[in-house]
């Protein structure tokens, strides 16, 4: 069954990552799966679902290879427990993709739909591109008097990053959690950048990255320490905040989270998520554990006067009990007082 396809282009070639760089016309669009949520590769094709229980229209954009043009909309006809859905049997890993959710904008009610807003998938596995934030990635009018009240309609594709398929196999082999009772772990708090980044003993191009912090001389020193688990400091993508930005400065620190399943790749040497894969594997070889510091009480959205970039645009609405969010979507907004860590091995929950 073909369903709301808009056409813009034509052909594919392969990338370095081993998918594929889009540039063709997707003619097949099938009902797909409510679940699992997300961009989802089988493959034979690519099922995507996405949860909003108040948006009136869900069209899944698809982008070239550079990530610069829109090629193609696809309308989501399907919809199931509050899950827009779709199945692509053209598509494959390296498809770039946004979202873009049609609904009411009535902030004095939490509806925040703004179509005019590239969405970032909250279950994307891989980021590509930064956010070269201007005025546009706000569904508002910036400066207005009636502030958040009032309705922007600039489009803020160009500079919003895409969600991009992935292939999720890695080889683990007989990889396992090390699953060190409570009361014998030795936690090891560290920054993946930070911590190898002056290292004299780590090669120059691999300090301040996930391969990095497997490296030999970063592993026998936690060994040596007696750590059996190393808690990393916020790996999901994030972003600089603008007005770090204005002052010629960064966020090093990541608690301003953009996907919270999506790796954060300035932290990769080689552009590819399964390096991070590959860093869990060398550190549950030596026994440790890996824990990730992940705080769900914020996102890079802020407050009612911050950006529409995922979340806010794809249904921020407080009719939408926080239980929903927390399954469903890994954050939630203003809805938890403190920071969640999470104790997690990486071996079952890494997707990306």
């Amino acid at each position: 069954m073909d369903v709301g396809v808009q056409d813009k282009s034509a052909s594919q070639r392969a990338d370095r990552s081993g998918g594929a760089k889009y540039e063709m016309r997707i003619s097949a669009v099938w009902p797909g799966q409510p679940y699992p949520r997300g961009a989802t590769w089988d493959g034979e094709g690519v099922n995507f679902s996405l949860f909003s229980a108040n948006a009136d229209k869900v069209e899944l954009c698809i982008f070239d290879g550079t990530g610069r043009h829109e090629l193609q909309r696809i309308n989501f006809r399907e919809r199931t427990d509050a899950n827009w859905h779709a199945y692509l049997p053209e598509a494959r890993p390296g498809l770039l993709y946004g979202y873009r959710v049609h609904g009411p904008y009535e902030p004095e009610r939490g509806h925040r739909f703004n179509a005019h807003k590239l969405l970032i998938e909250p279950y994307a596995k891989h980021l590509m591109g930064p956010l070269v934030w201007s005025d546009a990635h706000f569904g508002y009018r910036t400066g207005q008097a009636k502030a958040d009240l009032s309705f922007d309609r600039r489009d803020s594709a160009a500079g919003t990053p895409k969600c991009r398929v992935i292939d999720p196999a890695f080889t683990w082999g007989d990889d396992r959690p090390p699953r060190i009772p409570w009361h014998d772990t030795v936690i090891y708090e560290a920054h993946v950048r930070g911590l190898s980044m002056r290292h004299p003993d780590v090669p120059p191009q691999l300090r301040g990255t996930y391969a990095g912090l497997a490296t030999a001389p970063i592993v026998d020193h936690l060994v040596r320490l007696g750590v059996t688990a190393i808690e990393l400091m916020p790996v999901h993508a994030f972003v600089d905040d603008r007005h770090l930005l204005e002052k010629g400065l960064r966020n090093y620190w990541g608690y301003n989270t953009l996907g919270f399943f999506a790796p954060e790749m300035r932290y990769s040497s080689t552009g590819r998520i399964s390096e991070l894969k590959t860093m869990v594997k060398v550190l549950h070889s030596a026994g440790i554990e890996v824990l990730l510091d992940v705080v769900y009480n914020h996102t890079a959205e802020g407050n009612q006067l911050g950006p529409t970039l995922s979340f806010r645009g794809i249904d921020w609405s407080p009719t939408i009990p926080a239980t929903t969010w927390i399954s469903q979507v890994p954050a939630t907004h203003s809805t938890c007082s403190t920071p969640t860590y999470c104790r997690c091995s990486w071996t079952a929950c890494a997707t990306g």
